[in-house]
């Protein structure tokens, strides 16, 4: 096994981040929120971990919020974790998994309007200019699955 603990390390850094989120969720809708946003990124835990420090501009007012990673050097697993500025007792039911292949891709049970769901994360493109990643749900056990969520991030100078 590959020494999975810096599976992360492209993030470290400041980011310019476009947004896309879907209004509404796993009911059909098709229209698309556009924003923008930042992420600073940076390891944790002697690198067996990171945090970022998020700022978006969802187009009725802007939050914060944080990411937390932790890497499990046993199982080679990372566990995510998102802080909502605007929930700040409330810390989301962490999605886990790995990469492989060039894609990391994380699952978690959680509800959502009152209904069980499997959350998927999924990132791609980390050896390029702009990395990505992506939110989706799924109601049927992971059948199918809505993409609801989508970033697009941009390296910032220094």
């Amino acid at each position: 096994m590959t020494n999975s603990a810096h599976d992360f390390d492209f993030l470290h850094g400041h980011w310019r981040v476009d947004h896309r989120r879907l209004r509404q969720r796993l009911c059909g809708c098709t229209d698309w929120d556009r924003f923008d946003g930042t992420c600073s990124a940076q390891p944790l835990l002697g690198g067996e971990g990171n945090v970022d420090d998020n700022l978006l501009h969802l187009p009725g007012g802007s939050y914060r919020a944080a990411t937390l990673r932790a890497h499990d050097a046993r199982t080679g697993q990372w566990s995510i974790w998102w802080l909502d500025g605007r929930q700040p007792h409330r810390l989301d039911v962490p999605v886990v998994g790995r990469f492989d292949h060039g894609v990391g891709t994380f699952f978690a049970d959680d509800v959502f309007d009152s209904r069980p769901i499997r959350v998927r994360f999924r990132w791609t493109d980390m050896q390029t200019a702009s990395p990505g990643w992506e939110q989706a749900f799924s109601a049927d056990g992971g059948l199918s699955w809505e993409v609801n969520w989508t970033m697009r991030f941009h390296r910032l100078p220094d």
